[in-house]
């Protein structure tokens, strides 16, 4: 094969498209590289269709080889790939969103695309170039793919848009947008966003659409150079007979089926079939007709007749306006034990969101092929069978559930409280136990609620609504439909989920099923999701305005102490024997950065002070003229030395240990007797000379009588700006500084690992 390269300029960045220096055994294999990342590209077809496939059976995998970054696997055990990461499932699903719709209706050949990352310049994300090494591939694949396709991402920096932008760009940006599509409209998109309006967004997708343009302008040139032989699809089709046999039967106010609920939908459904297997009874028996082929026409027929009565009657199933909400209900405090816990129900979608506060040390560490990244926020969608009614096996998180909980993180992400003013890992995870559509969206207002039933200062609330569409390709005549529900999203031709505050949009994800959509229709589609998306705001604002003031009494506390740098090791000991001891013993996790800020997490406040206690003991710099309550751990002929605090030891001679004369120490103290001594004197050589004599008419004053001005940057403190735990405060005893973020640079000391 001769070698062939097509390159243009994409941003600044040289984007190339070329069939070497690599090359394989797929029907359709491209390399392209966006500066020095480079993705390959492979698609594959089977010859023939797959039989009693009821969906298209296409899979798409996204290799995130970690040789590409020059990183080694960070398991002690295992170097080689296992189970793709969340971070390339997710780039898989991208991947796999905007092709599949390009495919002919009903195929049942099994479609396989893998894309492996070869090489990652750990500037740019390489999700888009994925996209686009996977349509590359099938433009010369033969395939029947109504393609091509182009990706790009879009940043938006001090109120400028940036095409591919850099992970750096990104974060310190208000946007993270990846946007797909045809020539001729969009058809994809996904974005992480910091409250970005409507109209920037529409911007945004604008600009995108025409380097998206170019895109494929480019890999129809680079397919010119090959002779692509088409490869024809296996379709299903229904039996013309068993088709006319249903029309015959069912009548148009047959079709007309309605209901509040999705059981009563489907009783008149199940209605209408008993009737036509009834009628049909010799038919099925002799294996003319079947019952299955017979159910999947007329739940054509009911689709279609459902997209007509909205078209032109503007009528949806439940009764609804195009722009009206499902009835919303909102339970809060429904698990006693848990942090938070909330149920937030829109119609028959309802969704059970559980939150669980941690300490730093509670914080994800993830490790991908291009950077490691913690995250002290983590949300899991759970979709059991029974949300549907179903019976499957369950075999873990799958696809679609690591999608939805990535979809619902993005959107709070933007409104969590900083670290220094809350350093809580917290973790949410939606249950939802019944689903009639947009069960994602529900999550993200179910987390909004947990998070603040939990007392987790949010900036603003966040809410989710799903809208969707049902256009008519020859009149151009379309609907866009606010809250949608099962069937109107499975018979629709678009999902366009929308996150966000009533200030703006944090999270976006739409597919669609036709060839795309044009800026238009989206403008109107946002500006109707906002609408939705303040409505369902305001009902939970009224049930719930503000986060609680008070944690719940079984969080666990976080509480800070600054030490001297110089000090650390003195917490840790030898070994970490010292930090150990004190874990165990208070029943405490500690978190200690380089800069000395010690980080305790406790399961109640007075374990909390306990360690704090022992801590302030360990790095207190004694000043002449503290007190102390101190224990006698040696006697000699001359006195007897007093351990003032944990390993800091003075001597009381024997003329200090009583106002009237002293013939022998033991006759005033013995070995582990407590004794109250003040510092008199720290010698040249930084021995301490103590009297306990000097306070045997003083009043009692604990282990230090001036320990908050001695050797300390800042007392401890609750972790938390104004907040409270169980009816517990801090308040009063002194600022904080910053708190331990859980990163890199923090020494883990409850365990070996330092």
């Amino acid at each position: 094969m001769d070698n062939k390269e097509v390159k243009m300029d994409l941003a600044g960045r040289e984007f190339r498209i070329r069939n070497y220096p690599v090359s394989s055994y797929a029907n359709g294999f491209a390399l392209v590289s966006l500066g020095d990342t480079i993705v390959m590209g492979n698609a594959s077809m089977s010859p023939k269709g797959k039989a009693g496939a009821d969906f298209f059976p296409m899979s798409v995998d996204y290799e995130e080889n970690m040789y590409a970054a020059g990183k080694i696997k960070g398991s002690r055990f295992v170097k080689r790939e296992g189970r793709p990461s969340e971070n390339a499932i997710m780039i898989s699903r991208l991947i796999d969103r905007p092709i599949r719709p390009l495919f002919p209706k009903n195929t049942t050949n099994e479609v396989q695309i893998i894309c492996s990352a070869l090489s990652a310049d750990l500037e740019v994300d390489p999700a888009t170039t994925a996209i686009n090494a996977a349509s590359a591939a099938l433009m010369v694949s033969g395939l029947p793919f109504s393609g091509p396709i182009g990706a790009v991402r879009m940043g938006y920096v001090d109120g400028e848009l940036i095409v591919n932008p850099t992970y750096t760009q990104c974060e310190e940006g208000t946007m993270n947008l990846v946007v797909v599509g045809t020539q001729d409209a969009i058809t994809m998109v996904e974005a992480a966003m910091k409250e970005v309006t409507e109209e920037v967004v529409v911007q945004a997708l604008e600009m995108a659409h025409k380097y998206i343009k170019k895109i494929c302008d480019l890999q129809l040139e680079y397919a010119k150079n090959f002779e692509v032989q088409k490869i024809e699809a296996a379709v299903a089709s229904f039996n013309e007979e068993a088709v006319n046999a249903v029309k015959d039967f069912v009548t148009e106010d047959m079709l007309n089926v309605s209901g509040k609920t999705k059981m009563i939908v489907k009783e008149q459904i199940h209605a209408i079939e008993d009737k036509l297997f009834a009628k049909y009874a010799t038919e099925i028996a002799e294996k003319k007709f079947s019952e299955g082929e017979f159910a999947g026409i007329l739940n054509k027929m009911l689709e279609k007749n459902m997209r007509k009565n909205i078209l032109e009657k503007e009528t949806r199933l439940d009764g609804r306006k195009l722009n009206e909400i499902r009835p919303i209900t909102i339970e809060l405090d429904v698990l006693p034990r848990t942090h938070g816990s909330a149920i937030f129900q829109r119609g028959e979608t309802m969704a059970l969101t559980i939150t669980t506060l941690g300490g730093p040390g509670d914080a994800q560490i993830v490790d991908t092929m291009e950077r490691d990244v913690t995250k002290r926020y983590f949300h899991h969608y759970h979709f059991p069978p029974f949300a549907t009614g179903d019976i499957k096996p369950q075999r873990g998180p799958g696809r679609r559930e690591i999608g939805h909980g990535d979809l619902g993180e993005r959107a709070l992400i933007p409104m969590l409280p900083s670290k220094e003013d809350f350093p809580y890992t917290m973790w949410l995870v939606s249950e939802v136990t019944r689903c009639n559509g947009s069960s994602s969206m529900a999550s993200v207002c179910g987390s909004s609620l947990s998070l603040m039933c939990a007392g987790v200062p949010l900036k603003k609330p966040v809410a989710g609504i799903a809208m969707g569409l049902v256009s008519n390709a020859e009149t151009g005549d379309y609907k866009i439909l606010s809250d949608i529900q099962g069937m109107e999203d499975f018979a629709g031709d678009m999902d366009f989920k929308v996150a966000g505050t009533k200030d703006g949009i944090t999270a976006l994800q739409m597919d669609i099923k036709i060839k795309g959509l044009s800026l238009d229709l989206m403008r109107k589609a946002l500006a109707q999701a906002h609408e939705g998306r303040s409505f369902i705001l305001d009902s939970m604002n009224a049930v719930l305005p503000e986060a609680r003031k008070k944690l719940s009494q079984y969080a666990p506390l976080i509480m800070n102490i600054t030490i001297d740098p110089e000090l650390i090791r003195v917490v840790i000991g030898k070994g970490g024997e010292t930090i150990q001891k004190i874990t165990k013993e208070c029943g405490v996790e500690m978190d200690i950065d380089d800069v000395g800020i010690v980080t305790i997490t406790a399961p109640d406040q007075i374990s909390g002070e306990k360690a704090v206690e022992w801590v302030k003991k360990l790095t207190y710099m004694p000043k002449v003229g503290d007190v102390f309550e101190g224990t006698v751990v040696k006697i000699m002929e001359f006195g007897a030395f007093v351990e003032m605090t944990p390993g800091k030891d003075g001597l009381v001679h024997i003329s200090e240990l009583d106002i009237k004369r002293v013939n022998k120490v033991e006759d005033v103290v013995k070995m582990g007797d407590k004794l109250k001594v003040k510092l008199m004197k720290i010698d040249d050589q930084g021995r301490y000379n103590l009297s306990h004599k000097a306070v045997m008419d003083a009043p009692a004053a604990g282990h230090a009588s001036a320990p908050h001005a001695a050797g300390m940057d800042g007392q401890a403190s609750s972790a938390f700006a104004k907040q409270e735990q169980g009816g517990k405060t801090d308040e009063g005893k002194g600022g904080h500084g910053p708190l331990v973020d859980g990163t890199s640079h923090v020494r883990k000391v409850n365990g070996d690992d330092r």
